[in-house]
């Protein structure tokens, strides 16, 4: 049978794949193109099993709020390299898995995973095309969703860094505070918030360092107060200085008659452990050095 240029374009814009592949599916399963989705599907499917053990450390954050601002959802869906996560195909993926954990509020990645996009393919079918198109391992690692009664404020930094922030703030100053937790990467929001174990953690390592300084028990203790008071304005998102201005986080919302409930921070690829290539020993190893 003749593989006609329309049968192959036909192919490509069903399955993404690239155009060599779309004719060479094509000629194995004799024109038959129901047959010869399938064969792609396996074969991306096969290409996405053969890279899954690779480290995918970057990517994008992306996040998509609904017009009343009491639905927003943050995504990460991660790459190899910088280079494919500027992909453009790459971009629509996520931006279509995006929509659909908007739209439809699934539990878990997993759960995710069997979702349909626009595209009639379901997550891990469009992720498994994704793959054998752009040749690197592609994972949909983590979302998470707010249902806010107040609002969400959201930012993004360059596609590296995405908060959202559900605040009774106005717009601009969610925007701002937004803005302030993706520079400074607080990790509560009060004190209230933090686990007592984590302060009895950090309260043991002040009193052993204070404790050897052969000061009287008094002065110690003044010390090590001083120096945990320090530490939770630090790691504490109300407790942070505002910008270059005189106030906190937290005085900044007082007078604005405002609150925070909760805030999520994505960046790209944090606790993912990246592989270190060393390119003189790749080189000498395929030398057989």
């Amino acid at each position: 049978m003749t593989i006609t240029a329309s049968l192959v374009k036909e192919l490509r814009e069903r399955t993404g794949s690239g155009m060599m592949e779309c004719k060479k599916a094509l000629v194995e399963c004799n024109g038959d193109i129901e047959a010869a989705v399938e064969h792609l599907r396996k074969s991306g499917a096969a290409k996405a099993d053969k890279k899954a053990g690779r480290v995918a450390a970057d990517g994008i954050i992306k996040t998509l709020t609904n017009e009343d601002r009491k639905l927003s959802v943050i995504l990460e869906i991660n790459s190899e390299t910088d280079f494919v996560a500027k992909d453009a195909n790459f971009q629509a993926f996520a931006d279509q898995v995006l929509q659909t954990v908007l739209d439809q509020k699934p539990a878990s990645v997993e759960a995710l995973s069997g979702l349909s996009l626009t595209s009639g393919l379901t997550v891990e079918e469009a992720r498994q095309a994704l793959i054998s198109k752009v040749g690197e391992n592609i994972q949909v690692r983590r979302f998470e969703i707010i249902e806010s009664e107040q609002g969400v404020a959201s930012y993004l930094h360059h596609g590296r860094i995405g908060v959202l922030v559900d605040s009774s703030a106005e717009v601009e100053i969610g925007r701002n505070i937004a803005m302030h937790i993706a520079a400074m990467n607080p990790q509560f929001v009060d004190e209230s918030s933090i686990p007592t174990e984590f302060i009895e953690k950090e309260k043991n390592i002040l009193v052993a360092q204070a404790q050897d300084s052969g000061k009287p028990a008094e002065i110690v203790e003044k010390i090590i107060k001083g120096r945990l008071n320090k530490f939770l304005a630090e790691v504490t998102l109300v407790g942070q200085q505002y910008r270059d201005s005189d106030q906190t986080v937290g005085e900044l919302l007082s007078n604005a008659g405002a609150s925070i409930s909760r805030f999520i921070r994505y960046e790209v690829g944090e606790g993912i452990e990246k592989k270190v290539e060393d390119f003189a020993a790749e080189v000498a190893s395929q030398l057989g050095n």
